[in-house]
């Protein structure tokens, strides 16, 4: 098992998945970083070569942002929005759909799992104290 940016890298499956573990590359951009380096995407993570795998792990690292700096511009990025207090902003400190979605039936999983029966009752799902 071999690490790249802080994530280790599952030897058991293909490289073009495996490199998806990866917070923000998918197997798209995997392949991609793949034929940038002449690597054959069908083969298992255990059968590369050393120097493949710093080949990958150079061409990700000065190319790429990729998990704790992408977390960080992303949250950068919300923080800024909510700072200006613009409509999407609002709509994160609020926690609701950002993207125009109705929110009348659907986004439960933003708003929290609550729904009312026809008699009135609420049944909401325990969740765990937010501290």
């Amino acid at each position: 098992m071999f690490r790249i940016v802080g994530v280790d890298i599952p030897e058991n499956k293909k490289i073009d998945i495996a490199l998806s573990y990866i917070y923000g590359i998918g197997v798209p951009l995997a392949r991609k970083i793949l034929k940038e380096c002449k690597i054959n995407p069908d083969i298992k993570a255990k059968d590369l070569k050393e120097e493949e795998k710093n080949k990958i792990r150079q061409i990700i690292e000065n190319n790429y942002k990729v998990e704790g700096q992408l977390r960080q511009e992303i949250r950068d990025n919300i923080k800024r929005l909510k700072d200006i207090r613009c409509y999407r902003g609002l709509r994160h400190e609020r926690r609701l759909p950002v993207r125009g979605q109705q929110t009348r039936t659907n986004s439960r999983t933003v708003r929290g799992n609550v729904r009312i029966t026809a008699s009135g009752t609420t049944y909401r799902r325990s969740q765990p104290s937010p501290t």
